[in-house]
């Protein structure tokens, strides 16, 4: 654990307001996740869409009693901006999310079951076309390495259905360096895009340290870029943070919440050298790791030099208003 020294003001903030000189073929394109518990990211997708190729507005769970598509409720529905062909790709994330974690046995019931899997299916393509979505983000987090059948199986049926009804792209989730349980290249043939969750460095279960550092980024995209290659991969950066407190939960935090957090505590938030990331803290009480415009266009950078072209903004409302400058092309 890195201890936390409060002081002046983060070094390097004004620096990252430019617009980023992307590194690679062709130009970069932007997707942007909303979620239907937290009206903040709406906000943030009706006030930035011009600014982004994609929005993952839409929410549909696989139930976890029956493995059937269901809608969440209060997910957003894509308006008549979103529909034009000038408007961003709206976009739904396809989930065994529910409650408060996610259910890998959803997954693996499917794909023991034939005629619940043909139906889930041509379910969540139906859902999906009904509401106006254009592709899909299928995240099945929580499978392990034996496992790797039983989701390859899942997604190249859902895939193949939303294809037949016309939805494209279609993207299955990875988190950045579990390549045992999410390889990348067997699940090609029922995806389009592999999206690599490219933070989580250090997440609520672990000590407190960054988020996503440059060098960690690094690293485990070169994993994935040798998987598959650049042009098949889309890149989800970190827009949030985490309160680590002990004896409590650790808390999701927005970059405006870790602010106000330093400034009960008198300080601010600084720049750690070595990861590029926000912090500020109060020993033995909390500390909080956050993410900001500077560290995004780091880590757009780094993608740039293995000529990565697609990135994906985990998630909406949660911002450092500067990553706006950033994205301007």
């Amino acid at each position: 654990m890195i201890a936390l020294v409060l002081g002046g003001l983060a070094v390097g903030i004004a620096g990252c307001a430019s617009a980023l000189p992307f590194i690679g073929r062709g130009e970069p394109e932007y997707w942007g996740f909303t979620v239907p518990w937290d009206p903040r990211s709406q906000v943030s997708a009706r006030e930035h869409g011009a600014s982004l190729d994609a929005i993952v507005a839409g929410w549909i769970a696989l139930d976890t009693l029956t493995g059937q598509p269901v809608a969440e409720p209060g997910a957003s529905a894509p308006d008549s901006a979103g529909r034009r062909a000038s408007g961003p790709r709206q976009m739904a994330i396809v989930t065994t999310f529910a409650g408060d974690r996610f259910h890998p046995e959803v997954i693996r019931a499917l794909a023991n079951s034939d005629s619940a899997l043909g139906a889930a299916a041509q379910g969540v393509a139906r859902r999906a076309v009904t509401a106006g979505y254009r592709g899909l983000v299928l995240d099945f987090e929580g499978q392990t390495a034996r496992d790797r059948n039983v989701l390859v199986k899942v997604v190249r049926a859902i895939g193949d259905s939303a294809r037949a009804r016309g939805l494209h792209p279609v993207a299955v989730a990875v988190p950045a360096g579990d390549t045992a349980s999410y390889p990348a290249r067997p699940l090609l043939p029922g995806a389009d895009l592999i999206l690599v969750m490219l933070y989580d460095e250090h997440w609520a279960g672990s000590r407190p340290g960054s988020i996503a550092s440059p060098d960690w980024a690094r690293r485990q995209l070169g994993v994935r870029v040798g998987e598959v290659g650049a042009d098949r991969l889309v890149v989800s950066l970190p827009l949030h943070g985490y309160a680590w407190r002990p004896n409590a939960a650790t808390q999701v935090v927005s970059y405006a919440e870790a602010r106000g957090l330093a400034a009960e505590a008198g300080g601010f938030l600084e720049r750690e050298p070595a990861s590029r990331t926000l912090r500020a803290g109060r020993p033995g009480e909390w500390e909080v790791w956050v993410s900001d415009a500077e560290l995004v266009r780091a880590l757009i950078a780094e993608a740039g030099r293995s000529n990565v072209r697609r990135f994906a903004l985990w998630r909406l409302g949660l911002e450092d208003p500067a990553v706006w400058e950033v994205l301007k092309r």
